[in-house]
């Protein structure tokens, strides 16, 4: 059996190969969407952090290479899953994204013209609480480069919103199509992110020396829901629009108000056993 390094065998046709990466934890409600989504890749790779609710069950089903990568943070995450990709092109895809058919013909476009640029920047569509949301700066809505040329990118290690780096002179372009994103289930999953988001970021935060004020945790929480809610037109999405602005604000000060608890912690004070003094 060839090493998951080894390069993909050619093409009969000749076209450059793609690898598709998929990362995830416990998304056994999502995974089998977004791997359906990309089974025209050449190989597809679910780079897993030890899922136990049935992922990696589901993956194996539909033909995906599994790959086992211990969480420490999504900067480390995705580049052991790139590591791990054996094509030509590589395109990323989180468990809550599926590429569109539209998509998926753009890809292999720009895959097959030898002059295009190396690096390519994919739009989303974002579908929440029954509507497509075209406002609160979710349309369109882009993350890392989710498209390029293998080894000409790769992430900084930031526990989380990782930034990515280009291969000197590559060239950044983005592509002429949407792929979508399911970023909630429910209002609930909104909690649960903005709480496992907020404690990565209160680490960045540290980092670079915050955390000293309650009160910039407050603003800073206003300051994104204003940004999402009337800067950036969210009140025109109606309900969702409000939920959106509101889990932003509720992120960023949650991030800020972690960092201030980290660095200003202390012990509660000491007690005593305390015994009856009767008798």
């Amino acid at each position: 059996m060839p090493d998951r390094t080894d390069p993909l065998p050619p093409r009969a046709d000749g076209m450059p190969t793609v690898s598709a990466y998929v990362i995830a934890y416990n998304e056994a409600e999502k995974i089998e969407a977004a791997i359906s989504s990309v089974l025209w890749a050449d190989e597809v790779i679910l780079a897993d952090s030890h899922s136990t609710d049935g992922t990696i069950e589901i993956a194996e089903r539909l033909g995906a290479r599994v790959v086992q990568i211990d969480f420490d943070g999504f900067g480390k995450l995705r580049n052991s899953a790139i590591a791990a990709c054996r094509g030509d092109w590589i395109f990323s895809l989180d468990a809550d994204e599926r590429c569109t058919p539209e998509a998926r013909d753009a890809i292999l476009a720009v895959v097959a013209d030898p002059g295009s640029a190396d690096i390519w920047r994919v739009p989303r569509r974002n579908w929440f609480m029954g509507r497509w949301i075209r406002h609160c700066g979710w349309y369109p809505n882009f993350r890392q480069p989710q498209l390029f040329r293998n080894g000409r990118m790769h992430y900084d290690q930031l526990p989380v919103h990782e930034g990515w780096i280009p291969a000197e002179g590559a060239e950044v372009r983005v592509l002429p199509a949407d792929i979508w994103q399911m970023p909630f289930r429910d209002l609930g999953e909104i909690q649960h992110k903005a709480n496992r988001y907020s404690t990565l970021g209160a680490e960045k935060v540290l980092a670079r020396g915050g955390g000293g004020s309650m009160l910039w945790a407050v603003a800073c929480g206003v300051h994104e829901f204003l940004k999402h809610y009337v800067l950036k037109l969210g009140i025109l999405d109606g309900w969702p629009g409000f939920v959106i602005s509101l889990g932003a604000g509720e992120g960023a000060f949650y991030k800020h108000a972690k960092a201030y608890v980290s660095r200003h912690r202390a012990s509660p004070p000491p007690i005593q056993a305390v015994r009856r003094t009767d008798g």
